[in-house]
């Protein structure tokens, strides 16, 4: 199966990178656990809005933000594994025109197992059997756009559930997820995220 996959918040660990910059750069002690909303950045910092961030965030040592990013523990691994039973490992991810080039050679650096990437913001033009993403507005338009296919909510602080969408809480429930899909099996998803079917729809959903 092709398997649409996000990289901030889903793979990268977006949130830690800036705030740790950020602390090390104004001697905050913003927490790492401190993002609780999408737009949560300018309430927590300095920065009057995200233009004002975004302009920090160009220009780290030379290169943006996100080539210093790390991956979340075990998220590497994980598309991995799924790769190698026969899965498509599809990149989507939206970027600033300034970070193209820094997200190509994050993504060679952390090799991973992908042959396929789209810097894109419309992600439900890729077409993917499953699409695994944070982004609370990316996730309402993938449902939106996509409703035959699975729509997996990656549960974070900062996003919440969205109706057709079902909610994993780790790579381990992902991967039970596109496992139960691969062999036409029901899925229950984590605490409150609903029963999906293989088809993408919540179970008892005649649409």
């Amino acid at each position: 199966m092709r398997l649409g996959i996000d990289l901030d918040g889903v793979v990268a660990d977006f949130n830690s990178g800036w705030i740790s910059r950020y602390n090390r750069e104004f001697g905050t002690e913003i927490p790492f656990d401190a993002v609780r909303s999408w737009d949560a950045i300018p309430s927590l910092t300095h920065f009057r809005d995200m233009g004002e961030f975004w302009r920090w965030a160009r220009d780290h040592d030379g290169r943006s933000m996100f080539r210093h990013l790390e991956p979340y523990p075990g998220a590497i691994e994980a598309l991995w594994r799924l790769a190698r039973r026969g899965h498509h490992i599809v990149v989507l991810t939206t970027k600033p025109r300034w970070a193209i080039h820094d997200t190509f050679e994050w993504i060679a650096e952390h090799r991973l197992p992908t042959r396929e990437v789209h810097i894109l913001d419309r992600k439900w033009e890729v077409d993917c059997d499953v699409y695994l993403e944070d982004a609370p507005h990316n996730l309402e338009r993938l449902v939106r756009y996509r409703p035959d296919r699975i729509v997996a909510r990656y549960v974070r602080p900062w996003n919440h559930p969205v109706e057709g969408a079902v909610d994993v809480e780790s790579w381990d429930d992902f991967e039970r997820l596109v496992d139960a899909a691969g062999a036409d099996e029901t899925y229950s998803g984590a605490s409150g995220g609903g029963r999906v079917s293989p088809d993408g729809r919540e179970e008892g959903d005649s649409k």
